[in-house]
Parts: C-alpha cells; sequence; structure tokens
C-alpha cells in the first residue's frame, strides 16, 4: 500500500479532542460524568469496606461482588482522569505510549469484568441446581483461581492488540483521535497502512470473551430456571430466584450497552459521532455506578449492613 507525503511516522503524541461536535458544552457535560465517577467510587469502596469487614459475607457470591467492584473502580479510574482534564482543562495531548497503555488497560478490565459475571453465573448456577455440593466445589481456593484465570485470560487476550499496532503500523494520517479515551478502533482508524489484521483480531478478542461469557451465562441461567420452576412449593422458587435478580440486572445491563455501543460504532454509519462517543463512555462509565447500587438494594445481606454503616 503507497503512502502519501502527508502521513507521520511512528508519532510520539496523540491529540484526544473528546467529544467531536460538542467541544463547546464538554465542561458542563464533565459535571454529571465527574458526578456519575465519584458515586461510583464510593459506592464501591463501601462495598469493598462491607464485604471485607464482615466475615458472614466472605462466601464466594460476595468475593466476587468484591472482584466487581475493584475492577469498576480501576476501569473508571483509567478513563475518568484523562477525560476531565481534556473537558475542563484543556489537555488534549497524550504520549503515543500511554495512549496504548490506557487501551490496554480499558480492555482488559472489560474482559475481566465479563468474566466476573459468568463466574458469578457458575456460582448460581451450582448454588442452586447442586445445593449440597456448592460448598464442596466453590472453595476459597477455586475462588481466588478463577480471579486469577479471569485476569490473565483478559490480559493476555488483550495484549497483541498493543503489539500489532506498535510493530504493524508505522504510518498515521493523522495523529487527532476523535475521542474523549484511547480505544482500540480508534488509534487503529488513524494508520495509513493496512489495518485488516488489526480488525479481525479485534472482532477475535471481542467475541472471544465477551462471546463466550455471554453463551456460558445464558446456558447457565437456563439450567437454573429449569431447577427453579421445578420446584414444588412457590416460597421456595421465589428465594432461589431471588438470589439471582442482582446479579441478572447487572448481568443485562452490562451487556446490553457493550453490544449497544459494539454495533452502533461498526454499523451506524449514519450515527452522529457525538453520539458514539456519548455511548462508548457511558458504556465505561455506567456499569461502575449502577453496580453497587444494584447489589446495595437488591442483596438483603449487603443493603443490612450498609444501613448499620451510615447509622454509625
Amino acid at each position: 500500500m503507497s503512502i502519501s507525503n502527508i502521513t507521520v511516522f511512528m508519532p510520539s503524541v496523540l491529540t484526544l479532542i473528546g467529544i467531536p461536535g460538542l467541544q463547546s458544552v464538554q465542561c458542563w457535560i464533565g459535571i454529571p460524568f465527574c458526578a456519575i465517577y465519584l458515586i461510583a467510587m464510593i459506592g464501591n469502596s463501601m462495598l469493598l469496606i462491607i464485604i471485607k469487614s464482615e466475615r458472614s459475607l466472605h462466601e464466594p457470591m460476595y468475593i466476587f461482588v468484591a472482584m466487581l467492584g475493584v475492577t469498576d473502580i480501576a476501569l473508571a479510574t483509567t478513563i475518568m482522569p484523562k477525560m476531565l482534564g481534556i473537558f475542563w482543562f484543556h489537555v488534549p495531548e497524550i504520549y503515543f505510549e500511554s495512549c496504548l497503555l490506557q487501551m490496554w488497560l480499558i480492555h482488559s478490565f472489560q474482559g475481566i469484568e465479563s468474566g466476573i459475571l459468568m463466574a458469578m453465573a457458575l456460582d448460581r448456577y451450582v448454588a442452586i441446581c447442586y445445593p449440597l455440593r456448592h460448598r464442596a466445589i466453590f472453595t476459597h481456593q477455586l475462588v481466588t483461581q478463577i480471579g486469577a484465570m479471569i485476569t490473565l485470560r483478559a490480559a493476555i487476550l488483550v495484549a497483541p492488540c498493543l503489539v500489532l499496532i506498535k510493530c504493524r503500523l508505522q504510518f498515521y494520517h493523522t495523529t487527532i483521535i476523535s475521542h474523549c479515551y484511547c480505544e482500540h478502533m480508534a488509534i487503529v482508524k488513524l494508520a495509513a497502512e493496512n489495518v485488516r489484521i488489526n480488525k479481525i483480531y479485534g472482532l477475535f478478542v471481542a467475541f472471544a470473551v465477551a462471546g463466550f461469557d455471554l453463551i456460558f451465562i445464558t446456558l447457565s441461567y437456563i439450567q437454573i430456571f429449569i431447577t427453579v420452576f421445578r420446584l414444588p412449593q412457590k416460597e421456595a422458587r421465589w428465594k432461589a430466584f431471588n438470589t439471582c435478580i442482582a446479579h441478572i440486572c447487572v448481568f443485562l445491563q452490562f451487556y446490553f450497552l457493550a453490544f449497544f455501543s459494539f454495533f452502533t460504532h461498526r454499523f451506524g454509519a449514519h450515527v452522529p459521532p457525538y453520539i458514539h462517543i456519548l455511548f462508548s463512555s457511558i458504556y465505561l462509565l455506567v456499569p461502575p455506578f449502577l453496580n453497587p447500587l444494584v447489589y446495595g438494594a437488591k442483596t438483603k445481606q449487603i443493603r443490612i449492613h450498609v444501613v448499620k454503616m451510615l447509622c454509625s
């Protein structure tokens, strides 16, 4: 492929313009984004403190909730400081290596969150379908191993995206990224070379992680619903189903936002760019904001300890 004379060779600094078309009101958009971030930090921190301090919550389900809280804090913190720097302080520049690092962290934490939701579905499946064996199967050692495997899977699968960009793409049409954070496709689209391999691998990672997890979660809940509806007493059915409500709410909002953002980004050619960017940002910030609220409202044990903490 021929390279034009206006291309840039291996830029050292990139420029994030924020939300294209809404630059004049970005300072106001930053206010609700900052509020969402602060609530997410406070909510998830409270969740972690409660789960750590209460021995009665040292069970697999709550340990996975704690993992989700840590992931949410890390994911939101990866993008929010730079985003507010663009919106409020007009600091759009970012080093190329820092941009790649942010991209790797964002997509790794997304993969970890998806994996934790899959692990929580597996926990609910064993707890409801094989209640007498749940404690023997889901030991603390197994929970730790699952957490490590989920983290390694996401980190290792996303890492080649960095290598493909760094090693394959040498020339760039521009150094301006029409986004408010470093996202894989937003960086790849800057290149003046053939990016087909980068796109294919990006799709492979998306379907290998989210696709596999979604299929596994769906199959788990099919088995859960079959088992629940076979229970003879209505009260027993409701009690068993009630333990899954919080996870179902978190799972639905995470994947609904993920697929909406994914399809509008790749197939919404007629959708204005600022809609793409807003929904991409909401997709990353809303789950950390909603998850502690959902678990605080829907999980009785956590709700009781939250009330105790607030009263004390």
